[in-house]
Parts: C-alpha cells; structure tokens; sequence
C-alpha cells in the first residue's frame, strides 16, 4: 500500500519558515524527523511505482536522494540556516549529467520535475546537437497532447539571447538551441500533493516525462 504525505510535514515546513533558527529547530527536533520520516516513506512508494516505467529507478535509495535541510551558507549573503522545503532527486541533480526527476514540497510551491537540470558544457553541446539533428523526433516528444497539457514550455531559465556557437542562425530549432537548462516543470497544490491518490497520481505525471529523458539520455550514453 503506498504511503500518503501527512499534512503536519508541510505544517512542520510552515513553522519552520516562521522560526528559521537553530534555537527553534534544536527544541522541535522532534517534528522534523517525524515529518522526514513520512517523506521517505512517501518517496519509496513513488520510486516504486515508478520503476514501473524507469527501471534505473529501482536501483535509487529513497534516503540518499532526500536533500539535506541544513542550507550550505559559507558563500551565500542569507545565513538562514535551514531550507523551507523538502527537495528529493530521482536521478536529476546531485551531480548526475542524465536526464532524470525531481519532486518538490514546499507548501503553496510544490513541484515535479524532470529533464536535465543546469549541464555542463560538453553535455550542453551534445544536447543541442542531438536537438538540431533530430528536431522530428524532439518535437513530437514535447508537442504530445498529455505532454503538452502538463508543460506548457521548456523551462526558460539563463535562456542565451542569440544563437550558440556552431549552429546556423537561422536553425528552425533556434529557440530550443538557445536553452541552457533541458528541463519541464509542473507546479503542484498542496491539495495534490496530500490526496490520498498523490503517490499513483504523480507517477502518472512523472512517466510522461520519460519520453523527454530519454532522448536526452541518448547522445550520453
């Protein structure tokens, strides 16, 4: 039986962005190992739904792909010690060069996710190619009915203003080829993310995005 997401985790969360401090955190310990301890029973049952259609995901340890919630703030201005949400890589992020997901909760901005997220360039260069060479192929993937229903667009974020090196300024795929980020988005309400239905309702989402990583994953393997 799938585990269902309690409404004290984002309770929890909602404190907690109230009261960003260690003092507060130290005395209410307690509520937050509660509450990550109902995420990661709710991430294994969507991991193993999931590899339903991803197997590569069996092999993801829901623990392991849990972010931290201690904020790194040795570089950053806000020494707010403690993130406000709980962020899950399902084989995107965490350093993977692959396509991959992403879950997000955070009361009033949760989200799912899927793609490659931020590349380095070597990576980039063969994503655009891949794209450019096989613009058929991409464009039936992301102009699929379901698929578009659910991402309107790509995400847009760091989008160069001009057309990369290396490729045709006047390449039909140009506004893809200026993409810095291969990733789609959709936005989650907290009602969504606390049916009782979440975990079969947002793999439903997820596999949907298969198609899309699997492309990308193709020039990379």
């Amino acid at each position: 039986m799938s585990a269902v997401l309690s409404p004290e985790v984002f309770g929890f969360l909602k404190k907690l962005s109230q009261n960003n401090n260690r003092e507060w955190f130290s005395e209410h310990k307690n509520l937050y190992v509660e509450s990550q301890q109902n995420v990661i029973a709710f991430l294994e049952s969507i991991i193993t739904k999931m590899s339903g259609f991803d197997e590569e995901l069996a092999k993801i340890d829901a623990k392991k792909a849990l972010f931290r919630i201690y904020r790194d703030t040795r570089f950053s201005k806000d020494k707010i010690p403690y993130k406000t949400n709980f962020g899950a890589s399902l084989g995107m992020g965490k350093g993977s060069q692959k396509g991959g997901y992403y879950l997000h909760l955070e009361p009033g901005k949760s989200f799912i996710a899927g793609g490659i997220y931020m590349p380095e360039s070597s990576v980039l260069k063969e994503l655009r190619k891949e794209i450019s060479l096989y613009s058929e192929e991409f464009l039936a993937i992301i102009n699929n009915n379901d698929f578009k229903k659910h991402f309107p667009e790509m995400d847009q974020e760091d989008k160069l203003k001009k057309i990369p090196q290396g490729f045709e300024k006047d390449d039909p795929m140009a506004e893809y080829l200026k993409l810095k980020n291969f990733i789609v988005v959709y936005d989650l309400k907290d009602e969504e993310v606390l049916d009782k239905n979440a975990v079969k309702n947002l793999t439903n989402i997820f596999k949907l995005m298969k198609p899309l990583n699997d492309f990308l994953n193709a020039p990379l393997m």
